[in-house]
């Protein structure tokens, strides 16, 4: 997916692009907390185990307090592709789990849990074919699905929803489509309508349960396809979509634009769709990229995770003030932080994990990194 590519190909814009010197004061504006809200705690680092060097984290998700999970990938130099990597946080720590007997050349890149404890993950074998793999209670298993090792079947993003049912993001017959399923069975949908619609990168369901995935193509299934329009940016991806309701929808992501020096780093994208049509939303900073953003327990905007171009030593996430996004500022780091993924934690009072990586290189020595909001 694009989005990846960005991650382990950036290198040079954050390390060594000569540009000027970082505008700080233009990206620390910090706003008050609202009264009870997470935000008062502040964002603090949490301890992670090391995995191999260049190793980084590309998904999280909490089934509550105690029990959450982060999915990536470990030992990438360049192109050489690396090994999968997973953690498990218990309630006191994160623990590495062992993921050894997965014959996997790369990362794991997507994990959802439920309120019951149950999780699922992503990955791709070393033959290029795509799996999926169920959380046993101390390692992630290989689960079988309909399509599993064809050609034309590609599983893309993951969700949890209401009733233990968990629903996937991907293509099946060589069609975009959705898949939906539990530990017992999977079964995919009706693909979308046109045939040459793009894969899917991704899917969120909301707390009423209505399933949208998102990408180069933004859709709602409720036993049929209900497309959005949507023009794509130049050089854009899509990193996270929060439908609140059908004429209230959030898009974060980043785009390249038309052409610049090797090594130009992207601007944000942050959209905001009011049922007719599509309106950029004024993002505290521009030069970066939003990566992924959280809903409170109503499915209300709550916060994005980005990466400030000029500031890398510290995440620049956006809080949702109930009228614009503000800035929240992270941890400073003594390198750099690319935070990959945001993920609310359940049972708590807006608590928010954020995981990703201390470089922007695919190269050694990067390290994995977690943040904790509350």
């Amino acid at each position: 997916m694009r989005r990846r590519a960005f991650v382990r190909g950036l290198a040079v814009t954050g390390a060594g692009l000569a540009l000027p010197v970082p505008l700080a004061s233009a990206a620390t504006a910090t706003a008050t907390a609202r009264p009870g809200s997470a935000a008062a705690a502040g964002w603090q680092q949490v301890a992670a185990p090391d995995g191999r060097a260049a190793a980084h984290l590309v998904a999280v998700a909490a089934a509550g307090p105690d029990r959450a999970w982060a999915v990536g990938e470990q030992g990438r130099n360049g192109s050489t592709l690396g090994t999968p990597l997973a953690l498990g946080w218990n309630g006191s720590a994160w623990s590495l789990a062992d993921v050894s007997h997965l014959a996997y050349g790369g990362g794991l890149r997507a994990v959802a849990a439920g309120a019951d404890g149950a999780a699922w993950a992503i990955g791709t074998n070393t033959a290029g074919h795509d799996q999926l793999l169920r959380w046993n209670g101390t390692t992630w298993r290989e689960a079988d699905f309909p399509g599993r090792g064809e050609p034309g079947t590609r599983l893309t993003g993951v969700a949890s929803g209401p009733s233990g049912r968990f629903w996937i993001s991907g293509r099946h017959g060589d069609r975009a489509g959705l898949m939906y399923g539990n530990d017992k069975a999977w079964r995919w949908c009706r693909p979308l309508p046109d045939e040459a619609a793009p894969t899917p990168s991704g899917v969120r369901v909301t707390p009423g349960g209505e399933v949208w995935v998102y990408g180069d193509i933004i859709a709602r299934w409720d036993g049929a396809w209900t497309v959005i329009p949507r023009t794509l940016g130049i050089r854009a991806s899509v990193t996270g979509l929060l439908p609140v309701a059908h004429d209230d929808i959030w898009l974060t992501g980043f785009a390249y634009g038309v052409g610049g020096p090797p090594g130009k780093p992207p601007g944000v994208t942050l959209q905001h769709w009011d049922g007719t049509e599509w309106a950029s939303v004024q993002s505290p900073f521009t030069v970066g990229s939003l990566n992924g953003i959280t809903a409170d327990a109503a499915g209300r905007p709550d916060r994005i995770a980005g990466w400030d171009f000029w500031d890398q030593k510290r995440a620049h996430y956006l809080r949702w003030d109930g009228t614009a996004w503000v800035s929240e500022r992270g941890p400073e780091t003594p390198s750099a932080y690319l935070p990959e993924a945001i993920a609310p934690i359940p049972g708590t009072d807006g608590g928010c994990w954020s995981v990703g990586t201390t470089s922007f290189s695919p190269y050694p020595p990067a390290q994995l990194r977690v943040e904790r909001l509350g």
